[in-house]
């Protein structure tokens, strides 16, 4: 893959400071939402904004139902689902347009539907949603809010133009999960959006969506609409990138689980991606590669907070912080793969290779002289994968596992952190301990049921002035006798 910061800098930067500010779903998800979003965009700045938008929330959810009672010969059920779907853009539309605006805009809603219609057509007759077609039938959504989002700025007086991301984000042809070729998607930025954003106009694209050089819409994965956000803040040398949710920023725990969860003010890019690899909602794992590379601040704000600072995301931040959040990942396997004879490089390779052909990625591993043990998301494969591997090894597995990790810079070179988690939760029993490569975190699989206990004694252990939980310390370093790769 090119290197995008390479790829950025061949263009020369503009002479004005640009701003994307990206809207999630919940941020669009109703006329009152997009009001929210035409005040922020319209708030005096010396930076000329560039708006990714989201699909409405659940949109994306919905769509994809809809494809799969298609492909499953359930049509009505498929076109009842864009039925309400064409309901809910044009209420929407209409709590923020009037008159001749309003009309056009309703003929580009039925129109756009009409195609969506035969797509679920064709998905029918073809009985497969196959991930080209999956592909042009999700990326509607951030195409509709795309355009409601410009036609809602322009009637609250901003000069707002839209942008096709499908002519802009050029990708290679691997559907549902796109990469952006580098050179040509940079070049194609400077050449489409520059002129708007010099005109003072600005430019509203859509999130999540690309296409081939071709023209045949690709995706760049779920959540990809953040990664489309730095995708264009890197291709336009942006001064930052804005991620708008309905949260704070990035928070110390998940709120649903520690109402007391604090919001953390700054950290670093690495920190973020393991956040967000160990299970934190906010951002998708992808987001911050283009940014890092160019080294483009990341912020995550609130629209329905705005005057909250957020938390900003740099390149690199002192470790002087400790643990900066905690996470929990569930639906957790862990998979055990004894050798029937001794333990080889060549059982290893092959491990990986039957694991890589029924497409089942590995979170984490931990090796040692006579097993192999594993952390997977999905228990779905393993029963084929048990077989393959039948005579070589026995393959074992436990599910229903959570993945609770402290994260935040040098946390493992720091043994008081150890201690004091393990003084926290020392009575719940640990089915392995996780100190990686990462020196960002460490990891705790637990019983999913004493996922939410543990992340509450933790948080309280770190994050507030009451004393830890003092139990049973003796819990050895690794119960999976290896180490962590």
């Amino acid at each position: 893959m090119n290197d995008p910061s390479e790829a950025s800098r061949e263009a020369a930067s503009p002479s004005f400071e640009c701003v994307v500010m990206k809207f999630g779903g919940t941020s669009v998800e109703d006329a009152a939402a997009v009001r929210r979003l035409c005040r922020l965009v319209a708030r005096p700045s010396p930076q000329r904004p560039v708006v990714v938008v989201s699909a409405l929330a659940k949109v994306t959810d919905q769509l994809m139902n809809a494809g799969g009672a298609a492909a499953a010969g359930h049509l009505d059920s498929a076109r009842e689902i864009l039925q309400v779907l064409y309901r809910r853009h044009e209420t929407v539309a209409s709590g923020l347009v009037k008159g001749d605006e309003r009309s056009r805009l309703f003929r580009q809603f039925a129109d756009d539907f009409k195609a969506l219609d035969k797509m679920v057509l064709r998905i029918a007759s073809e009985k497969a949603l196959i991930p080209r077609m999956q592909d042009s039938l999700l990326g509607a959504g951030e195409s509709l809010s795309s355009i409601l989002v410009q036609s809602a700025l322009q009637a609250a007086g901003v000069d707002a133009t839209l942008v096709d991301a499908r002519e802009c984000i050029v990708t290679d042809a691997a559907h549902t999960r796109a990469t952006p070729l580098w050179d040509e998607t940079n070049k194609r930025l400077q050449a489409i959006v520059l002129p708007s954003l010099e005109a003072g106009q600005v430019p509203v694209m859509g999130g999540f969506v690309g296409a081939t050089r071709d023209g045949i819409p690709t995706t760049l994965g779920r959540g990809g609409s953040d990664f489309s956000a730095s995708i264009v803040g890197a291709g336009l040398h942006a001064s930052r990138i804005e991620i708008w949710t309905d949260v704070d920023g990035i928070l110390t725990t998940d709120p649903n689980l520690c109402p007391d969860a604090r919001r953390v003010a700054r950290m670093s890019f690495d920190e973020a991606a393991d956040l967000a690899y160990f299970g934190a909602k906010v951002l998708h794992p992808a987001t911050l590669l283009p940014a890092v590379r160019s080294n483009i601040p990341v912020w995550v704000l609130n629209s329905r907070n705005p005057e909250c600072p957020g938390t900003e995301i740099v390149a690199f931040c002192e470790p002087a912080d400790g643990v900066k959040a905690i996470t929990a990942k569930r639906g957790v396997a862990i998979v055990d793969v004894e050798p029937v004879r001794w333990f080889a490089p060549e059982l290893l390779r092959e491990v990986f290779d039957v694991f890589e052909r029924h497409q089942h990625s590995l979170d984490l591993l931990s090796a040692s002289r006579g097993s192999l043990s594993l952390l997977v998301s999905s228990v779905s494969g393993l029963p084929a994968i048990a077989e393959e591997l039948k005579g070589m090894a026995n393959v074992r597995w436990e599910n229903h596992k959570a993945l609770v990790c402290l994260v935040g810079e040098q946390v493992r070179r720091r043994p008081e952190i150890a201690s004091q988690a393990f003084r926290a939760i020392g009575d719940i029993e640990v089915r392995m301990i996780c100190q990686g490569a990462s020196e960002r975190n460490i990891g705790f699989l637990v019983d999913e049921s004493r996922a939410e206990g543990a992340v509450q004694r933790l948080h309280r252990a770190f994050f507030s002035n009451s004393e830890p939980a003092v139990a049973n310390t003796s819990q050895a370093m690794c119960q999976a006798e290896g180490a962590w790769l």
